[in-house]
């Protein structure tokens, strides 16, 4: 069977999903060919990057403005309308990769690509079925397309809402968002707690902290390390060179042990080995700490998906929430120091149990193509 998946580079979770599923799938199974594609970059690369650019600056220049358009976009507006025609319209570039790759089945992972296909789908241009893979953990109008023949969601509550806007509900399917295996996998805490210099008996937090703003991430920084509760900290900046060179003069005075960490690819180590994340609420960084079963403090949410993705947790017993203009340190150390209610809430987040996600998802393609793909080692 040739899967192609469809992404684009709008924030990484995108991408992120696409790769765990392809991982899951090239490792699992037999016969399977998994081509993972930019729709963005295939359309124009000056979409793209207007695209890319674009977003990046509204969520951390301008979320007020993001988060009004985003609301905008969530009904059946002007502005709606004119970007579901926009989609279906440059859709057409899509066909020189789809006639080359061939695919059996397309998976999206991003809602533009989805309008694109489902406008191919509908001009007769495309016959392969089409799955919509959503990424966050509220609906949005904007992934909704009348010619996608599986939504692929990450939780239950998101199926009232995508009926009301007309899709059957035997399409929706809440699979949850894939994560990579090493995220479900059982770790040995207090082994990978002193393999990075830390002590085994502490509280450890761990500040997921590349997309954060430099001031708003050391002030909560600041102040939490003057608590007298004993805890120790880890702090991964990503490529976030600014704060990760910040954070290296000011960690050798800080009251509390500190372990700074730049771009990794061991995420899933750092989650495991910590008992409170600390993150704004991105959908993937979401799927991947649950996975963990690591309770989440969310902060600095996007007006829009990531607003309804702390919502989500939040509701669930599994995060709480950071509001800049309080003492956040002061939140953060009074659950640190409730063990029952933390938890608690790690147990709501067991309870939340995707990890069957990928394979899920794959029993789906087999289903929609009637090819009746095997699992087993590639």
């Amino acid at each position: 069977m040739k899967i192609l998946i469809l992404s684009a580079a709008t924030g990484g979770g995108h991408l992120r999903a696409s790769r765990a599923l392809q991982t899951y799938i090239l490792e699992n199974t037999q016969d399977n060919e998994v081509v993972i594609a930019d729709a963005l970059k295939e359309v124009n690369a000056i979409l793209d990057k207007t695209c890319c650019d674009g977003y990046h600056f509204m969520a951390t220049k301008a979320p007020r403005i993001f988060g009004r358009l985003y609301r905008a976009t969530n009904t059946d507006t002007p502005l709606y309308s004119l970007v579901s025609r926009f989609n279906g319209a440059v859709g057409v570039r899509l066909l020189p990769l789809l006639a080359e790759e061939k695919p059996d089945v397309i998976i999206s992972t991003h809602p533009f690509a989805t309008e694109m296909v489902s406008h191919l789908k509908g001009k007769g241009r495309v016959s392969a079925p089409l799955i919509c893979l959503m990424t966050d953990y509220g609906p949005h109008r904007a992934w909704i397309a009348p010619n996608v023949d599986a939504y692929v969601v990450s939780n239950e509550g998101m199926a009232a809402q995508m009926v009301v806007w007309g899709v059957p509900k035997e399409k929706i399917h809440p699979f949850g968002i894939p994560v990579e295996d090493v995220f479900f996998s059982k770790a040995d805490k207090y082994a990978l707690l002193q393999e990075f210099g830390l002590l085994p008996n502490l509280p450890t937090v761990l500040f997921m902290a590349g997309s954060f703003g430099v001031t708003n991430i050391l002030s909560i920084y600041k102040d939490l390390v003057r608590s007298s509760f004993p805890f120790q900290i880890i702090i991964i900046t990503g490529r976030n060179k600014r704060l990760y060179r910040t954070f290296k003069k000011i960690i050798p005075r800080s009251p509390k042990a500190t372990k700074l960490v730049f771009f990794t690819d061991r995420v899933a180590d750092y989650m495991h080995a910590c008992d409170l994340l600390i993150t704004k609420p991105g959908g993937l960084t979401t799927s991947e700490a649950l996975a963990c079963n690591i309770p989440l403090a969310v902060f600095d949410a996007i007006p829009g998906q990531e607003e309804d993705n702390a919502n989500f947790l939040i509701s669930h017993n599994m995060a709480i929430p950071l509001d800049s203009r309080k003492n956040c340190a002061s939140e953060i150390v009074a659950l640190l120091e409730d063990s029952k209610r933390l938890e608690a809430m790690r147990d709501s987040c067991g309870s939340f149990d995707k990890s069957s996600s990928s394979r899920d998802i794959f029993s789906l393609l087999n289903d929609l193509t009637g090819s009746g793909g095997k699992e087993g080692q590639a």
